[in-house]
């Protein structure tokens, strides 16, 4: 069976690893690019975009590919739209691999936005110092309120476009204790965080929680649904793969 994994989290890369182990299943990797350096994967991996959801579908046809998995992040909402359209047209099952999002716990002070733009404007007049742990995909939400200070973290580098801002460079995962000791070096008064619900960056969760921070968490786009974990991916796909050697097909 040939497959086509749509990655760039951590659970892509397990699903990849879990792959790479299955003889019988032919898997490929897609990533988007995004980062220069991403982590190393035991399976094939291509890096760019298809152009568009009629490119993938394009893709799919050409390459003969049996099953397509959207294991992408939940905040890709257009890569997942995509993947989406081009499976229904090129007549391939798709399977959705999504973490779960965070939910708040005893002690949290979260202040809930649809968007960048509402979460902007939750920050309020006065001036904060603002953690905006939210990468570097859209900042430019947060010009709109340039009375704040604002703490940048990426892992590329990035320019904010920001007057009062402070870029710094690192990859997760992020320890509860480290995330702590950076909010009081910086002065941080309120974090901003997409609901990603990945525990590689729920560190800063944990940290705000215990200075008794508010956190800004900005709710998902709509999505349609799909298994949690990869192993409940790799089920599917394995009866997938059944399947398809039940009806004769080589695998």
């Amino acid at each position: 069976m040939r497959l086509l994994l749509l990655g760039g989290v951590a659970e892509a890369n397990a699903l990849a690893a879990l792959l790479a182990a299955r003889p019988e299943i032919e898997a490929t990797l897609s990533l988007a690019g995004r980062t220069s350096a991403p982590a190393a994967s035991p399976l094939p991996t291509r890096v760019g975009g298809f152009g568009g959801a009629d490119g993938l579908a394009a893709c799919l046809r050409a390459e003969r590919i049996d099953l397509l998995v959207d294991a992408t992040h939940p905040f890709a909402q257009n890569i997942s739209r995509n993947a989406a359209q081009a499976a229904r047209e090129a007549g391939v099952p798709l399977i959705r691999l999504v973490r779960p999002p965070w939910r708040a716990a005893p002690g949290d002070r979260w202040l809930d936005a649809r968007d960048m733009e509402e979460a902007a404007r939750l920050l309020g007049a006065a001036p904060r110092r603002v953690f905006l742990a939210i990468g570097r995909q859209q900042l430019a939400a947060f010009r709109a309120a340039p009375q704040h200070f604002y703490l940048v973290r990426a892992i590329e580098p990035v320019e904010p476009g920001l007057p009062n801002c402070e870029a710094i460079l690192a990859r997760g995962p992020f320890s509860a204790d480290a995330e702590e000791a950076l909010l009081q070096a910086k002065r941080i008064d309120v974090v901003v965080a997409k609901n990603s619900g990945s525990p590689a960056v729920a560190g800063k969760l944990a940290a705000a929680r215990r200075l008794k921070l508010p956190v800004v968490v900005v709710a998902r786009p709509a999505q349609a649904d799909g298994v949690a974990t990869p192993q409940d991916a790799l089920e599917l796909i394995l009866a997938h793969a059944e399947t398809l050697a039940r009806r004769g097909v080589s695998t």
